[in-house]
């Protein structure tokens, strides 16, 4: 598959001028998907140049992401590029992404991978030619294959909604419902491993009565929930991969006067899902921070433009269980501070 990139110097010096970059991103060939892009930067900015990529430039959780990288990257006078899936497995898009930033002469790339396997081979090219590369939210398969990850502990996310669930359940007899990503995406397996974890059952058990994969959507996450229903209608526990499933949970529930009576736990800890919480749809939610992800990934950028220091390993940007219905025994915060701090 062939990919073409048209960033010629003129076009550079005149989008440093203005301060806004916008990158072209046209992937080749059958079954070849196209990254949307954009670059935007502070006046005045040096000629650092750092890029973002995430699945999309749709989803909530993304969008905050950009913001916090923005903001970071005003603050330390660095030029910003962003580019997106035009949906979440796009990985041409975001091969085509890498390929289109590396040309434009970033120091680092920020990257959410949609396919942490395939991404694998374009990152290490981009690697080659000196450039930072980390991860936000979501590893690669192998994790080293980026110099640096800045993630929620997915697996801990997952964990703290299971024994939340458990702890609410008051030994009361569990039927669960799954409302999972998508197969083999490392974030989903991650947060529904720690959520059986939690839970303290194991897959296979019988108390785990439907599995459907939603793609983290809320219209799929409703036909999921309808699914489930149709197949076990007695369901009273639903774990979501995130809350827009949540609500479309929660939608499908309602529909059947049974939004009262399941418990609906979920992750991301966003200003809507946050809210969802307060008014009692879904029961709790692990908080995670992806403006922190975006704005320490740019910090580290930074640093290594400026004296070679790479940053490494994994930094673990926090979780906390939010919820106004704290359990005894299963640590939490109640929705005034994750309204405060939703996505922050």
């Amino acid at each position: 598959m062939s990919r073409t990139a048209h960033l010629s110097s003129s076009l550079l010096r005149a989008a440093a001028a203005t301060g806004v970059v916008t990158l072209a991103l046209t992937a080749c060939g059958p079954g070849s998907g196209a990254g949307s892009a954009s670059g935007s930067a502070s006046a005045g900015s040096g000629d650092v140049k750092v890029g973002l990529i995430t699945k999309t430039d749709t989803n909530p959780f993304f969008v905050k992401m950009k913001e916090g990288a923005e903001k970071s990257a005003k603050a330390e006078g660095v030029k910003l590029m962003t580019a997106a899936g035009k949906f979440d497995g796009d990985n041409a898009g975001q091969v085509t992404a890498i390929e289109n930033m590396v040309a434009a002469g970033v120091k680092g790339i920020l990257i959410t991978p949609s396919d942490s396997k395939a991404i694998v081979p374009a990152i290490e090219k981009a690697k080659a030619k000196g450039v930072l590369v980390i991860a936000l939210d979501t590893p690669t398969e192998p994790e080293s294959a980026v110099d640096a990850l800045f993630a929620t502990d997915n697996l801990k996310a997952g964990e703290l909604i299971g024994e939340y669930a458990k702890a609410a359940m008051k030994g009361k007899s569990a039927k669960i419902a799954t409302l999972d990503l998508a197969p083999g995406v490392s974030v989903g397996v991650q947060r529904h491993n720690g959520f059986l974890k939690g839970f303290g059952v194991e897959e296979g058990d019988p108390s785990i009565v439907c599995s459907q994969d939603t793609a983290g959507d809320q219209a799929k996450g409703q036909t999921a929930m309808e699914n489930c229903l149709q197949k076990e209608p007695g369901i009273n526990v639903v774990y979501t991969i995130n809350e827009p499933a949540a609500l479309g949970a929660y939608t499908a529930l309602k529909a059947k006067g049974r939004e009262k009576d399941v418990l609906i736990v979920s992750v991301d800890g966003g200003c809507t899902g946050t809210q969802a919480v307060k008014d009692g749809k879904i029961a709790a939610t692990s908080q995670q921070y992806p403006l922190k992800m975006a704005a320490e990934g740019v910090k580290a950028v930074v640093t290594y433009a400026k004296d070679g220091k790479k940053a490494s390993g994994y930094t673990d940007t926090g979780v906390t269980l939010i919820t106004d219905k704290a359990q005894d025994g299963v640590t939490s915060k109640d929705t005034a501070y994750g309204l405060e701090n939703c996505w922050g």
